[in-house]
């Protein structure tokens, strides 16, 4: 039992040591702040050590502790004490350049923050962590056809909300990735 204890934690550690910026981008996608992100991370990976040794394929830890973080992120919002207030609107521009694509893309962070906590970590995990449908499915523990209909209706409400800006930021295609 020694022996395993000390492997698991070996094993572990190189885990923890190899994917923690690739979690923590997760983390910090889904809520949009660092320090919540980072406590997002530090507690999804306490869970994800508890549950190591009922681990039957290490290769799965990543994608078991990506679950961890979407289950805890949306379990954190669902809270009453969680207030994450966005901006009403950003300020638009009258120069048109590069700093239009700027702004659009700092209105698509607000509107991103501001949809419903699964749509958000669907649209996160198939568009920014480019996972396909089906690994998405997987990591939100949910059907295929429900990550289909979050990215859809999120999608749908971000070109809403965005209206033309939405374009400067590549929304503006109705058929999405397959």
């Amino acid at each position: 039992m020694a022996t395993r204890r000390v492997r698991d934690v070996a094993q572990y550690s190189e885990f923890v040591a190899a994917r923690s910026g690739a979690l923590f981008r997760t983390a910090y996608l889904v809520l949009g702040d660092h320090q919540l992100a980072q406590d997002l991370v530090q507690e999804s990976l306490v869970k994800t050590y508890v549950a190591w040794p009922r681990l039957r394929d290490i290769g799965t830890a990543e994608a078991y502790t990506r679950r961890v973080i979407v289950n805890t992120a949306i379990s954190w919002r669902r809270k009453r004490s969680f207030h994450e207030k966005p901006a009403e609107f950003v300020p638009e521009l009258e120069a048109p350049d590069e700093i239009d694509a700027l702004a659009a893309a700092d209105a698509l962070w607000v509107h991103l923050h501001a949809l419903a906590p699964r749509q958000r970590a669907a649209i996160v995990l198939r568009y920014y962590e480019d996972l396909t449908e089906a690994q998405t499915a997987e990591v939100m523990g949910c059907a295929l056809g429900t990550v289909k209909s979050q990215v859809s209706a999120g999608l749908n409400h971000l070109r809403e909300r965005m209206g033309p800006a939405a374009a400067a930021v590549g929304l503006e295609d109705e058929g999405a990735r397959s």
